[in-house]
């Protein structure tokens, strides 16, 4: 390991440290905050939501995680309100998805967001740290076990496709798969999210044991894979702003991301191109609702719900990403709403996993720490 690596190294004691100072208790495997009883049972979160309150609710509300421009959610909102006549005045805060089920725990006296945007393997974690209701969209009936809540609360929304983007003025040897990375000429250069935090590097990681003969139940081969690549990484994630000034010239997001990085790139005179490095896989991300917020209780149920909608999906296919109901087969979208998608053809190797519910996000970390920093 190097200290380029730094940044992918903190161990969660270290987070829960930092998160203990910030006021909140990170949620890490074998550690559970105590919860004092709760406005949430005042709400019937079983009912089916109240329009007219929904429509009161929708005037001033928060949300974490959900940025206009992630997997365009600035568009699903705004089909939203013109769907029910709302008026919408929201606010966003960007976290992680670790972030937000531990800011919902520690604001539960208090609660803020109405609902965020969570990668599909932290949605368990939510339901076992308990910040999420008893709420199941009439339209999650159609999902799979794997892709909704056991008892409510969250539903996989899209997909995205681990990827590459490449700055190419500064990296002209543009890295065709996973293990062109290994490669010394981009060592330093990677920038990735922490797999521990971020659904994003999450299923980057499980990618990569994928495309090494494992899969969901055997993450070895993308251990051996990881502990290749750690070094590899600079000191920061990095983004957009990054990716085109060189100061970290490849970086590792979902498809959707990738494209929209490199388009942002490209209107400023900077080459950049996108890989699908050869196997990845389908990973969804999900919407999860706040428990706490018994206050809009009704704006997020419909928000649950209007997630699966043909409206939110085909919003959601208009920046790239992959509707989890179109994936399913259970979805015809219009041609125009694939106009900023990559060539099928560039998909061929990318596998489905089997079994999402076999997949831990808290494993993940553990295996991270241990197998991967600590190996």
């Amino acid at each position: 390991m190097t200290k380029d690596a730094s940044r992918l190294q903190l161990s969660r004691r270290q987070v829960l440290q930092w998160s203990a100072l910030a006021g909140t208790a990170a949620l890490v495997p074998g550690f559970s905050a105590s919860r004092s009883p709760q406005a949430a049972a005042e709400v019937d979160w079983v009912a089916p939501p109240d329009l007219a309150k929904a429509k009161e609710q929708a005037t001033e509300f928060q949300t974490y995680g959900m940025p206009d421009d992630w997997a365009n959610y600035g568009a699903v909102l705004h089909a939203f309100a013109k769907k029910y006549g709302f008026t919408l005045k929201r606010n966003d805060t960007d976290m992680t998805s670790m972030e937000e089920i531990t800011k919902y725990d520690a604001e539960k006296d208090h609660a803020v967001a109405v609902s965020s945007d969570i990668g599909l393997i932290y949605g368990p974690i939510a339901e076992k740290e308990g910040v999420v209701p008893p709420y199941v969209p009439p339209r999650a009936e159609t999902l799979p076990a794997g892709l909704k809540a056991t008892s409510g609360g969250w539903v996989a929304t899209f997909t995205g496709v681990p990827s590459i983007v490449v700055n190419t003025d500064v990296i002209e040897d543009v890295p065709a798969t996973w293990d062109d990375l290994l490669k010394p000429a981009y060592t330093g250069k990677i920038g990735m999210r922490d797999p521990r935090q971020a659904g994003e590097a999450a299923t980057a990681f499980l990618a990569w044991s994928f495309a090494h003969g494992g899969d969901e139940t055997n993450l070895k081969p993308g251990i051996e894979f990881a502990k290749r690549l750690l070094p590899q990484f600079g000191p920061k994630e990095g983004n957009a702003q990054d990716l085109e000034k060189g100061e970290v010239p490849i970086l590792i997001k979902y498809d959707f991301h990738s494209v929209a990085a490199a388009s942002t790139v490209q209107e400023k005179g900077v080459n950049a191109k996108v890989v699908i490095p050869g196997v990845s896989i389908y990973a969804p991300s999900a919407l999860m609702i706040n428990k706490y917020n018994t206050a809009k209780a009704d704006l997020a149920k419909l928000l649950l719900d209007f997630v699966l909608s043909d409206e939110a999906q085909t919003a959601f296919a208009g920046f790239g990403a992959r509707p989890i109901r179109y994936v399913l087969g259970d979805l015809i979208l219009p041609e125009g709403a694939k106009a900023t998608w990559l060539p099928e053809a560039e998909y061929a190797s990318v596998k489905q996993v089997a079994d999402w519910s076999k997949v831990d996000a808290t494993h993940i970390a553990d295996t991270w720490d241990q197998e991967v920093l600590g190996g």
